[in-house]
């Protein structure tokens, strides 16, 4: 049975070879702490659920403190040249797709498919969170798709894959922290204050009002929090679940996804998602540091009316 566990323990696995091969790398000024900073976070995939809580607070406080204090560095890494680049590139094509388009299409085919396929007794995946557990496996199986595409051993994909964690640096588990703090907000009561202020601040019997604060909630709390996985209990414990699906009967499961999507828009907007807006700009050389974000705009303002729409026509039986 593949379960949440083992996925965890393939990531620790992976950052402590980051971390192995950044401490090998003498051109990298930062090597020792760069290494010791993903060899931590390797070991909290490997081994937190075993460590007292005080262990595991400890070791965030020293990831903090390597983040903060420019701890992280970048090396010199194993790249074939510019033009063995562009000739790859040419044999290869849009080829160069498929890896990644395997991800959604192995994610769905095990979370939906396979998730209730069983041998002598014994469901092939966990009964918890299996839809991160089929994420996990079809990011294996892309990146063995990936190494077989372009002919390059599994270590030459983790040494790449090195370079460019290297570049996004502590922006690469932002996401992760951000969903945390969400949790804690919602926990802390968060989530019932914006409940109140909503109350009082427009007519909660109008659906389509309650869908538009919903919706731009989602939007605007991403923006402040950089991460729609942050916002997102806040503004369901607040809006979704009290006054959508409890007070106007709304299905909480097309809510939730179109709810998702929607603080997505505010992901493409603000540069407190600094590893999906700040870094590419960084790593492209590009003059404005929000350029991305300019570019986005088009984007992410018609998709977010999309989802009011979307969100008033589906939720409602």
């Amino acid at each position: 049975m593949i379960t949440l566990q083992g996925i965890y323990w393939l990531a620790g696995a992976y950052l402590l070879a980051v971390a192995l091969l950044g401490l090998r790398d003498r051109h990298n000024p930062r090597r020792v702490t760069t290494a010791l900073f993903w060899a931590l976070l390797g070991a909290m995939f490997l081994a937190a659920d075993r460590l007292p809580p005080v262990a595991v607070g400890l070791v965030v406080v020293a990831l903090a403190c390597l983040a903060g204090m420019g701890g992280l560095g970048r090396g010199r890494y194993d790249e074939p040249s510019l033009e063995a680049k562009q000739a790859e590139a040419a044999r290869l094509g849009n080829r160069l797709f498929w890896p990644a388009l395997l991800i959604p299409g192995v994610c769905v085919l095990f979370a939906v498919v396979l998730k209730d396929v069983s041998f002598a007794g014994r469901f092939l995946l966990g009964r918890e969170q299996t839809t991160l557990v089929a994420l996990g496996i079809a990011c294996v199986v892309a990146a063995v798709a990936a190494s077989r595409l372009t002919r390059q051993s599994p270590w030459s994909a983790v040494e790449q894959s090195r370079r460019l964690i290297d570049a996004v640096g502590w922006a690469a588990i932002l996401p992760l922290l951000l969903a945390t703090l969400g949790g804690v907000f919602a926990a802390s009561g968060v989530g019932e204050a914006v409940a109140d202020l909503v109350r009082m601040a427009i007519p909660v019997d109008n659906r389509l009002v309650v869908v538009v604060a919903y919706a731009l909630g989602m939007a605007l709390f991403t923006m402040v929090m950089g991460n729609a996985f942050a916002a997102f209990p806040v503004m369901t414990a607040g809006i979704g679940l009290p006054l959508l699906v409890q007070l106007h009967g709304a299905d909480a499961a097309p809510l939730a996804a179109i709810g998702m999507l929607s603080g997505y828009c505010g992901t493409l907007l603000t540069p407190m998602a600094a590893n999906f807006n700040l870094v590419p700009a960084a790593l492209l050389e590009l003059r404005d540091p929000n350029a991305v974000i300019r570019q986005q705009v088009a984007t992410a303002l018609p998709l977010l009316a999309c989802n009011i729409v979307l969100m008033y026509v589906i939720v409602f039986r």
